[in-house]
């Protein structure tokens, strides 16, 4: 069993099926440094930007993950990226992660309704019963923001990955479970009221 490619919409935000051809809009939204700094590997060009675009699709064609284009609804501007990742559906688990936001669109509500859909479509439409995410040690925005939609944290794997330039990662991994979903819901629902 696998997950197809689906699109998820929202009143800000759309979550579409990844594409080399949102290579240029995904490059013209994510080519700053300070976007990089905490991920495995910096994305510097357009041509590393479709690197990690094939990478993703690569993934998909293997049934490791689902990756999505994050689109801004009102002009159709592509803003980022996000995925399901680590798909372990005979567990009925998956994890979200590699979201990024363009950084004039952070703190916009567009990755609390990029969470909200996928996390919808996981849990209701999917029926699992477990979502992980996992961030640096070091991504205090990150960690925060998990915790305040509800995301219960469960320990820090040290030196669990290591980046491209060699640098050990500690993760710190989140997850929400089937019966903690409506009240998380609830909250990220009242975050984008």
């Amino acid at each position: 069993m696998r997950l197809t490619p689906v699109t998820l919409r929202g009143s800000q935000v759309r979550l579409e099926p990844l594409a080399l051809a949102h290579v240029p809009a995904l490059a013209r939204a994510g080519l700053f440094p300070e976007l990089w700094r905490l991920q495995p590997a910096p994305i510097g060009t357009e041509a590393e930007m479709q690197a990690y675009v094939s990478a993703a699709l690569d993934e998909q064609q293997r049934g490791l993950s689902l990756p999505f284009a994050i689109v801004r609804q009102s002009d159709g501007e592509v803003i980022g990226s996000t995925r399901y990742m680590d798909i372990a559906l005979p567990h009925r688990r998956l994890e979200i992660g590699a979201t990024w936001l363009s950084p004039a669109c952070q703190r916009s509500g567009a990755n609390t309704e990029a969470k909200l859909l996928l996390l919808t479509h996981a849990f209701e439409t999917l029926q699992l019963i477990r979502v992980v995410f996992k961030t640096e040690l070091l991504n205090a925005q990150s960690r925060q923001a998990l915790a305040r939609i509800g995301a219960i944290e469960e320990g820090i794997f040290r030196q669990h990955l290591v980046a491209a330039s060699g640098r050990r990662r500690d993760m710190v991994y989140f997850a929400i479970l089937d019966s903690e979903w409506p009240a998380v819901k609830a909250r990220l629902q009242a975050r984008l009221r």
